[in-house]
């Protein structure tokens, strides 16, 4: 009886309490959270890259910061310099109107080294800044810009990369109309040239710059290497061709880098080979036999190996393999090998732990595996699997027991991660989006069912936000491209793919790793090779269907999207596959594969990667399995999305699609020509436009009135500052 007397009691406090708290703290503690709105999605920020400090204490990284709509010029995102400790306390080092890249820490761990820009900079400068604070100093600068860089062993010289300097006679004519652009003869090779940076004492930064300028080859545009007047002269190594991807030895008297017969695209995915450079020389002392695509390099602390992530031939479409090279005895060919043959995924990231160990990060499936092999390929040991998060970038301390990550997930985009030896768990770090705690998101969850032929398939589904059971709701696709690529199951909410918008609005969304995605190994990323638009793009059709069997999409109500090899897939959804739906927003997708061949700056990866045939052998496959070709087919309104400046798919591509299209008149279209924008929307006020009218097409069509296209016209006011608003209205 005392005991429910004091429940009772007890009970009569915690109540009163709650209202007391409930009038003193205001109404917004209980408020709803907000909706995901396409305003937010301009505000998110992600981080960059990040590099352990050397003794594992601290984590620099750099802060993607996009521009404020309307009260700052347009352009890219701004990339900060910020650290962050062990604890998660986080500081800002180089902030503003600045683009920070190629971060790394000295040899003693007491400053930040990185690239930029700043101030009255010509070029991109070299710039040191102290671990305790202060002014980040310009420590080198170069008469073009500096593009990145490795640190000596013993801290005191970097070998850096830079585009040639045009010769002056060349850069005079042009100054007097004489800039005709020599397709694909006139490029200038990214040099290598080893310099002192100058961050002892204060004054002004040393000039790598040579005054004398003899000629020599072999770019055709290249300028001479500099006479050697003494050791603090910056130098030009002479090597031949196009360098990349440079890594300085442990024992200092090596360089590791990668040369292309040309900086031209094609040549840096599919004709790079690594080479051993002798510092003192400069000369290429050996080379790695390597075929097809590459991507990081590492060094064993010892120097007798070199770890690399490469493809196993020149057909494989990804880079995911480790290999390992003997570089103790240096001979001139050297024969690496593949140490995980069986990896179910692909290779994301290396480092060494230690003379005998490499830790790795590797796509698997839609999630992330953190492992560590002997390297032999034996000893292998799985640290951690996870499907909720994926991890990025590894970097380790020196003694490598601390490591840290780029890391996101379905709740927030990339963070720094960490996790030191001994834990089972990484843990997040930093918080660049604090007000994202406050946004209610869309549940997400990894969906797998079969193709039509058997082939058992994966991809990530963001219900609708509010979503009451028994209801259908219309469905939007948003393919990756690629197809060399896949969607992993993390942040999922970007300009071109605003995944948790569209759920907010109503939409259930679904992201398709069809065949030819990578994260399931070598094979799975074979099977759509010499059959571009067929069972790859069948692969979406029968996801639609397995959807609409959960009860939970309308089949009558699919819109499709995609980004240049998903925008293909959604050029081809509309017309060939027009039956399937009701509306299609096509980014920077090909529509003729002909010009994909003929108008692109990577004919050959096409060819040795896609097609493995010329349009010549085959020009029936071209033509078939181009959208042009059945644009007469087409019944699925279509907005069309490019860049005038896009050189991986031209814009001829939409131009023509759209004259046919529009032409005909059989369904609505429209083209957006973005001004000076690649392959992709790189400025603020153009991602804005490209997600605001891919949002408005898919509600007209799919929840809508739908018959003509909607106003031209975009409503910008959720963008527009209050105080601008005010003035508009006087």
């Amino acid at each position: 009886m005392e005991r429910d007397t004091q429940k009772t009691f007890n009970a009569g406090i915690y109540i009163s309490l709650a209202i007391i708290f409930f009038f003193w703290t205001g109404p917004s503690v209980f408020a709803a959270q907000k909706e995901f709105t396409a305003e937010l999605v301009v505000k998110i920020r992600t981080v960059g890259s990040a590099k352990i400090s050397p003794d594992g204490k601290h984590v620099a990284y750099t802060l993607s910061v996009p521009r404020p709509v309307y009260t700052d010029d347009d352009g890219p995102a701004w990339s900060e310099l910020h650290l962050v400790d062990q604890n998660g306390s986080s500081r800002p080092y180089v902030t503003g109107k600045i683009n920070v890249k190629s971060i790394d820490w000295t040899a003693d761990g007491k400053a930040i080294s990185f690239i930029a820009q700043r101030n009255d900079d010509e070029h991109q400068a070299f710039y040191i800044i102290p671990l305790d604070g202060g002014e980040a100093r310009k420590a080198l600068e170069h008469e073009t810009d500096i593009e990145d860089y490795t640190w000596s062993p013993d801290g005191r010289q970097i070998a850096f990369t830079a585009k040639a300097k045009l010769r002056e006679d060349i850069e005079k004519a042009r100054q007097h109309g004489f800039d005709a652009e020599v397709y694909e003869e006139d490029w200038r090779p990214i040099e290598v040239w080893i310099a002192k940076p100058d961050f002892d004492h204060p004054g002004p930064a040393r000039q790598s710059s040579p005054k004398q300028e003899p000629e020599r080859e072999p770019g055709p545009e290249q300028q001479s290497e500099p006479e050697r007047k003494n050791d603090n002269q910056p130098r030009l190594l002479p090597l031949a061709g196009s360098a990349s991807t440079i890594a300085w030895s442990p024992a200092g008297k090596h360089l590791a880098l990668m040369l292309a017969p040309t900086p031209l695209v094609d040549d840096s995915f599919l004709q790079r080979h690594i080479h051993i450079i002798d510092v003192a020389s400069g000369e290429s002392i050996a080379q790695v036999q390597t075929e097809g695509k590459l991507d990081d390099i590492a060094w064993s602390p010892d120097g007798k190996y070199l770890a690399f992530i490469g493809a196993v031939d020149n057909h494989d479409p990804y880079p995911g393999k480790i290999m390992v090279a003997n570089i103790d005895p240096l001979k001139p060919d050297i024969d690496p090998v593949d140490i995980l043959a069986d990896y179910p995924g692909h290779i994301r990231s290396i480092a060494w732990q230690d003379n005998d160990t490499i830790m790795f990060l590797g796509d698997k499936g839609v999630g992330t595996s953190f492992e560590k092999v002997g390297r032999d390929g034996k000893k292998r040991k799985i640290i951690l699997e996870a499907d909720r998060y994926t991890l990025g970038s590894l970097t380790l301390a020196r003694d490598g027991m601390s490591a840290a990550f780029m890391g996101d997930s379905p709740e927030h985009p990339s963070e720094v991660w960490a996790m030191n030896h001994g834990e089972t768990t990484p843990r997040r770090l930093s918080n660049s989006n604090s007000w994202l705690d406050d946004i209610k998101l869309a549940k997400q969850q990894v969906i797998r069912y079969q193709a039509r032929d058997g082939l058992e398939l994966e991809g990530i589904l963001i219900r609708p936000l509010d979503e009451k059971a028994g209801q259908r709701y219309p469905l939007i696709m948003m393919v990756h491209g690629g197809p060399e690529a896949h969607f992993r199951n993390g942040w999922l909410t970007s300009y071109g793919y605003p995944g948790q918008v569209a759920a907010a609005q109503g939409f259930a969304v679904f992201f398709p790793n069809y065949r030819g995605s990578t994260g399931r190994g070598l094979e799975f990323s074979k099977l759509s090779q010499a059959s571009p638009a067929g069972k790859e793009f069948e692969d979406i059709i029968d996801a639609i269907g397995h959807l609409a069997e959960m009860g939970l999409v309308d089949k009558k109500k699919v819109g499709i999207t995609g980004i240049s090899y998903g925008g293909y897939a959604t050029a081809w959804a509309a017309t060939a596959l027009s039956e399937h739906y009701a509306a299609a927003v096509m980014g920077f997708g090909i529509s003729d594969l002909l010009w994909s061949f003929a108008l692109s700056d990577i004919p050959e990866e096409l060819t040795d990667i896609h097609l493995l045939k010329y349009p010549w052998e085959d020009m029936e496959l071209f033509r078939a399995q181009s959208p042009l070709t059945h644009f007469q087919n087409c019944r699925t309104p279509l907005l069309m999305i490019h860049g005038t400046s896009d050189t991986r798919v031209h814009p001829a591509h939409a131009l023509a699609l759209y004259r046919m299209l529009k032409t005909y008149g059989q369904a609505p279209v429209r083209l957006v020509l973005q001004p000076n924008e690649p392959h992709g929307s790189r400025r603020t006020g153009s991602r804005v436009d490209y997600m605001l009218r891919l949002l408005r097409w898919m509600n007209h069509y799919l929840q809508g009135p739908g018959g003509k296209e909607p106003p031209y016209e975009l409503d910008l006011s959720e963008f527009i500052p209050k105080e601008e608003k005010k003035d508009d209205t006087r």
